[in-house]
């Protein structure tokens, strides 16, 4: 029932709290499965799911997979014995097939049942990794997962003034990393403000803020001057 071999005990007696999201970033669904299946390339993942909605389980839930690697949620490491790994086959450049969403739409909820995970903490490789990993990318549909509380979206909030430290500062409360803003816009954008290119203004700045305000480790305790 599940192939890969790839996987072992969680560490220190950590359960599931986080539910990170990856692209494939490989060329079909079967090279995947072959890649997280092979006990020579030590990745895995605990459920894959194809373009066409097909969804395997490849390591069982209460196993350590092998899919997050370097990084850090809400300043802890060691995020493959803090979470979930669901791969989705996509190589990068392309959208995700209805098929495909609503197979993840039917995943989700019972995981978060099964180990208690709030939406803020179903994230994205690229959260956890800023500046190493861009997955699930652009083209992924956060905001669709949001709509059905499988995931978080900040709210429309007026513009606030940009402060690259207050940026910084409250990207870590919501749960990004501690790392230089130039690593952290484009992953927050990556997310929640997909191919918007221009410079760091204050609508960055009013949805950090949000997403801090109610989701943070501090829940709200920054305001606006």
């Amino acid at each position: 029932m599940f192939p890969s071999p790839n996987h072992g005990p969680r560490r220190d007696g950590a359960r599931p709290e986080l539910i990170v999201l990856h692209y494939t970033g490989m060329a079909s669904c079967a090279a995947a499965r072959a890649r997280l299946c092979d006990p020579v390339a030590e990745v895995s993942a605990h459920w894959l799911i194809a373009e066409d909605g097909g969804t395997e389980a490849l390591v069982p839930e209460e196993m350590r997979a092998w899919h997050a690697g370097a990084g850090s949620w809400q300043g802890r490491g060691d995020v493959n014995s803090r979470s979930i790994g669901i791969e989705i086959a996509n190589p990068g450049d392309r959208p995700f097939p209805e098929p495909q969403m609503a197979a993840l739409e039917a995943l989700l909820p019972g995981i978060m049942h099964r180990w208690q995970i709030a939406p803020e903490a179903v994230i994205a490789h690229s959260d956890m990794a800023p500046g190493r990993k861009i997955d699930p990318g652009p083209r992924f549909d956060w905001r669709r997962l949001a709509r059905q509380g499988l995931a978080v979206w900040p709210e429309a909030r007026t513009p606030l003034t940009p402060d690259t430290g207050a940026f910084a500062a409250l990207a870590q409360a919501f749960g990004y990393p501690d790392a230089p803003v130039e690593v952290l816009l484009p992953a927050f954008r990556l997310r929640f403000r997909p191919c918007w290119q221009g410079p760091f203004d204050g609508t960055d700045m009013a949805l950090i803020a949000d997403l801090a305000g109610r989701f943070g480790a501090d829940g709200g305790a920054w305001r606006s001057g």
